[in-house]
């Protein structure tokens, strides 16, 4: 019922759903950059050049548009990015196999693309009630598992029917369509951050030392992401043809298992605070990985990706509420994208070292997967003691029509 009373709330749906549709691009961009320039000949380095301008842009450009968004407000940040990231896309469309023109389009691209994840979070507190502020977060971080899934399977489709060049058009076109439904909605427009904290200064919410711990300990979760996904990879390869679907039906799985978790995290109502689940839900997932470095038969092995995944989406949820309890006075939303960028270099680097892991030993980037978390989580234990919340500012959002 916490479920469905969620969703039937004024604007929850419209915000999830064009948050979602904004967003495919992200779950899209890899994959059809590596499409697209391959189909017009570019060689491997200049598409790992490619990709990894798009994956550095957006690391940095999340902080920084998030840093707007909390001085200006969320419609204008959205569009406008949403327009610049486009045309970052129709660059690489119009030009994929130039040396120059390809690694600019996608350093636009995800240099620009739209804070949707950061404003949505943002936007939480003034749209549900506080009692249904932790299903929310749960219902969001569930929802992304989706795009994990949705993206690479949209380029296939997409390429297979028309091309790569056509997927990177449409990769423009959502990410337009997404931030115009999230940036017309009436909590968007009305949203407001609170004056800003004159403490936070030039580091914003980086201010914080328990956000700072917090950031740093949840990059060890994208770390194991990023090696999961190696490990998950390199193991098809080992078992060909012994598990239907190979490294996409693993990945998938993991996918499903985040799904799941959850929805059912945010079922329960919790007694402890949201530091104790934080610090919890990463050791927890860490000795989720673990049984990954037993690399037994594929369909077991199908089993262990669906436990591993379980635990990732809960800890998210709860590091969620945790950022914004952290986030100094009126830097919530650059928070937020300090949150996605931490993770996704987590994930980088963790894919990085476990991809020179990978030829030697299977088993050894299953413990860079599990060591990765077990850090993490241990930091945030270490850390516990820090993680108490910013002084609370009055709501300055305008009062949302339900109409």
């Amino acid at each position: 019922m916490g479920y469905l009373a969620l969703l039937r709330a004024p604007h929850v749906t419209r915000l999830l759903l064009g948050t979602l549709l904004g967003r495919l691009p992200a779950g899209m961009t890899a994959l059809v950059i590596a499409l697209a320039l391959r189909e017009a000949g570019t060689p491997y380095g200049r598409i790992g050049l490619a990709t990894a301008a798009y994956a550095i842009s957006a690391a940095v450009g999340g902080p920084v548009l998030g840093r707007i968004v909390d001085r200006t407000g969320q419609p204008r940040v959205l569009l406008a990015s949403a327009v610049v990231a486009g045309g970052g896309y129709a660059l690489l469309a119009l030009a994929p196999g130039s040396p120059l023109a390809a690694p600019v389009g996608a350093a636009i691209a995800g240099l620009a693309m739209p804070p949707l994840e950061p404003c949505l979070r943002s936007l939480w507190p003034d749209v549900v009630e506080e009692e249904q502020l932790d299903t929310a977060y749960a219902f969001d971080s569930a929802s992304q598992q989706i795009l994990y899934v949705a993206g690479p399977l949209a380029v296939a489709g997409i390429a297979g029917l028309f091309s790569p060049v056509a997927a990177l058009w449409v990769a423009a076109g959502l990410g337009l369509a997404g931030a115009l439904i999230v940036a017309t909605a009436a909590p968007a427009q009305a949203w407001r951050a609170p004056v800003r904290a004159e403490s936070a200064g030039l580091l914003g919410p980086l201010r914080s030392p328990g956000l700072v711990l917090l950031l740093v300990g949840l990059a060890g979760a994208g770390w194991a992401v990023g090696a999961q996904n190696v490990l998950f990879i390199a193991y098809a390869e080992h078992h060909t043809g012994a598990l239907p679907g190979g490294a996409g039906t693993l990945l998938a799985l993991a996918a499903l298992g985040g799904l799941l978790g959850a929805l059912a995290y945010g079922a329960v109502k919790w007694r402890q605070t949201t530091a104790t689940r934080t610090w919890v839900m990463a050791l927890a997932m860490a000795a989720s990985y673990l049984p990954l470095v037993t690399l037994p038969g594929p369909y077991p092995m199908a089993a262990l990706a669906f436990l591993s995944g379980v635990m990732l989406a809960p800890l998210l949820a709860a590091a969620f509420v945790l950022v914004a309890e952290l986030a100094p006075i009126g830097t919530v939303t650059e928070a937020f994208a300090w949150l996605v960028t931490l993770f996704a270099t987590g994930n980088s680097l963790g894919y990085a070292v476990s991809g020179n892991l990978a030829e030697g030993s299977l088993r050894a980037v299953a413990l860079c997967a599990a060591g990765g978390i077990a850090l993490g989580g241990l930091l945030l234990f270490g850390a516990r003691r820090w993680f108490r919340a910013a002084p609370v500012a009055p709501r300055l959002a305008q009062p949302v029509p339900v109409g």
